[in-house]
């Protein structure tokens, strides 16, 4: 379906239907925010009664009161929840980061959690077997390469494909970084993968159910021939009381881990931050756990050193000294200015100034780290720029140069918002 035709066809499930009335461009007080399944709840599961359900979730997908969205659906009345499914980390977010995950039953509801982070990364046909919904509920955290939104992508794209296309069904969750700060480089097509499954800009500016919006309506997103793609069913249910400029932290909801790194949603900020900038060169973030991607710390130099020499580069970001438990010292990362912060402008200004510190790391990558660099960044003609101009690499020109890619995104993914 064409975009005209898209806004037609899911107005009645994102907006009017299951939209309370007042939402949009109303005020709200982020205490009463509703998230996606409980406004699923306040409708008596409509959109689910009478047909065999199955779920992709994990540890943060739970209500805005901190009950699990599984148990919720598993009790709900004329709701028949048969499957459940897991994204990498698993359906309670204990495995680590790009750790095969098993298939296994919930301890609660005994009902089997099929891995998609495992033997497949796609639910196969037989997992599919004898399911009329599919129900996604998965916490993103506004980074292009943070994986909850490709897994999305493939079971978007295989319920789809089904012999019987089986209806999705996302519930909506906030974008801890809010909805209006897009960011970085966009995704070159020949680099899409399992953390770049989409071509946007880094930091997206999208709800996990916005996204899936624009990849459905948007030819070339998914995987997907045209006439598959417009046979597909897609429903957001949105929130109730959510505001593009609310911040996780003006949400005034509980943060429960999305992963094992990203403990609270101050670590979701610094992953848009510095994850990228210690890919190569020797800038290291968030040893341990006690302040993952927001803590800076570099070999053979101290914190003074770092404030000298990235203090005054990046508007909107301080950096105060801090030692680890471990005694590693290093900088802390506070933004102060969010509007005026450029949050993937601090990982270009880390590579530089490892190239100044300890000599260009890019001649010296191997092929495997060049490929994983070029992955998460999304376009190789950074990792080109760094190799061959190194400390005469103009940061500045390439921040500047994406701004008007982000304004480009922004713009062409207008009709698939559904909050102002």
């Amino acid at each position: 379906m064409d975009r005209r035709e898209f806004v037609r066809h899911s107005a009645l499930f994102a907006t009017t239907a299951l939209l309370p009335a007042g939402l949009m461009g109303g005020t709200s007080n982020p205490s009463s925010i509703q998230l996606g399944i409980d406004v699923l709840a306040a409708r008596g599961f409509d959109a689910l009664r009478g047909v065999r359900c199955g779920l992709l979730t994990h540890l943060a997908g739970v209500s805005a009161d901190g009950r699990r969205t599984i148990d919720i659906l598993a009790a709900a009345p004329g709701v028949r929840l048969t499957k459940l499914f897991g994204p990498e980390h698993g359906i309670d977010g204990k495995a680590a980061a790009e750790k095969s995950v098993s298939t296994m039953r919930d301890g609660r509801t005994g009902l089997p959690a099929y891995s998609l982070y495992g033997d497949t990364r796609r639910p196969t046909p037989a997992m599919l077997e004898g399911i009329d919904v599919m129900v996604i509920d998965l916490q993103d955290i506004g980074s292009r390469s943070y994986t909850y939104i490709s897994c999305m992508r493939y079971v978007i794209e295989a319920c789809f494909s089904f012999p019987r296309p089986i209806r999705v069904v996302v519930l909506d969750r906030p974008n801890p970084l809010g909805g209006e700060k897009v960011d970085g480089p966009g995704l070159d097509l020949k680099w899409k993968s399992y953390v770049g499954a989409y071509p946007m800009p880094y930091v997206h500016g999208l709800t996990i159910g916005e996204i899936a919006r624009w990849a459905v309506s948007t030819p070339g997103v998914l995987e997907l021939d045209d006439a598959t793609r417009k046979r597909g069913v897609l429903q957001v249910i949105p929130m109730q009381g959510w505001r593009r400029d609310m911040t996780w932290d003006r949400t005034g909801l509980n943060w429960v881990p999305t992963s094992p790194r990203i403990p609270t949603h101050v670590a979701a900020f610094g992953y848009a931050m510095v994850g990228l900038g210690c890919q190569l060169g020797d800038f290291r973030h968030g040893y341990g756990l006690e302040m993952p991607f927001r803590f800076l710390s570099y070999r053979k130099k101290k914190a003074a050193d770092i404030v000298e020499a990235l203090g005054n580069r990046i508007p909107g970001l301080t950096l105060s000294p801090r030692t680890m438990s471990d005694g590693t010292q290093g900088v802390y990362t506070t933004i102060t200015d969010w509007r005026a912060f450029r949050p993937c402008s601090v990982s270009p200004h880390l590579l530089r100034q490892s190239c100044e510190w300890s000599g260009n790391p890019c001649p010296q990558a191997t092929r495997t780290e060049r490929d994983l660099f070029i992955k998460h960044w999304g376009r190789e003609s950074i990792f080109d720029t760094f190799k061959r101009d190194g400390l005469r690499t103009d940061v500045d020109a390439m921040v500047r140069g994406w701004s008007a890619e982000c304004a480009q995104f922004r713009d062409s993914t207008a009709y698939a918002r559904i909050y102002t």
